[in-house]
Parts: structure tokens; C-alpha cells; sequence
């Protein structure tokens, strides 16, 4: 059993292009998107993942992540509940640890949410000068929820 434990924030600039050590484009699409149980497939570059996750309790929730075949996520993209979100994710390192800043497109855009993932609960860490207000449990900023037409960008 594997548990997540994340901070999500909105971004204020983006000055996190320039800190950034690398970047993926990843397509996402839910086959469940109950908050129970989420069931996400993932297409990242040339890799495919299929990752199940608990509903949130506050920051943290169950999280089980496969690699999978990548024609297999791509068939499976298929058959999630539409739309299919695309992004940019940027990694930058900063402070001990590497945010993952995610650039949303399509119907998303211009979002931009940066996100830290900790090993605990209650960790101390230094926030980079691109982030700005904190979004953590806040449902509307879930990628589940993403996926659905909650209003977000309107």
C-alpha cells in the first residue's frame, strides 16, 4: 500500500520554465472518477501508467501506480470518460525537492498548478517564487475533477 501525500497551488508566474530541469507531455483520462476510487490511465512520452487512487483525506490518500504497456494506455484512453486531459508537466527542483508544475491545454487552459509531494504530513518546506495560493483539498482543483467541466477557467 503506498500513500500520497501532496500540497497543490495555483501559479503566479512562470518563472518556473526557467527552473525547470525537465518536461513530459502526459495525457490523462479516468475510467472511474468516483472520489471513492479514482482510476486514471496515463499516456507520459513513450510510457504508459494505469494508477488507482483512495478519496483525500486532507493531504494524503491511498495511491497504487502500474506501468503498463503503452499501446495498452493508449487503448484505455479510449475508454475513459471524456474529455482526455493534456499537459505539460515541468520538474523543478527547488528547496530539496522537485515540484511538478503542470500546464494544462486543451479546455484547460491557461491553468497552471504546481504541486509537492511530501513524505509525511506536517513537513516544513520553502514555497518557489512561481507559487501562489494553496489549492490543497480543494475539490475543483483535483485532475479527476479537471477532467469534468467544473467551471475552473470560465
Amino acid at each position: 500500500m503506498a500513500k500520497e501525500i501532496e500540497h497543490k497551488y495555483l501559479t503566479v508566474s512562470g518563472s518556473y520554465r526557467d527552473m525547470q530541469s525537465s518536461e513530459t507531455r502526459i495525457c490523462q483520462g479516468y475510467l472511474s472518477r468516483e472520489p471513492e476510487r479514482t482510476v486514471r490511465v496515463r499516456v507520459a512520452d513513450d510510457r504508459g501508467f494505469l494508477t488507482v487512487k483512495g478519496e483525500n483525506d486532507g493531504d494524503s490518500r491511498e495511491e497504487f501506480e502500474y506501468e503498463i504497456p503503452h499501446s495498452d494506455a493508449e487503448t484505455l484512453l479510449g475508454m475513459c470518460i471524456p474529455p482526455v486531459i493534456e499537459k505539460i508537466r515541468h520538474f523543478v527542483p527547488f528547496g530539496g525537492y522537485v515540484w511538478e508544475v503542470d500546464e494544462y491545454l486543451g479546455h484547460l487552459a491557461p491553468l497552471v498548478v504546481a504541486e509537492i509531494e511530501l513524505p509525511e504530513s506536517g513537513r516544513d518546506y520553502a514555497l518557489p517564487p512561481f507559487v501562489g495560493r494553496e489549492v490543497t483539498g480543494d475539490p475543483r482543483y483535483y485532475n479527476s475533477n479537471l477532467s469534468a467541466d467544473n467551471g475552473i477557467n470560465k
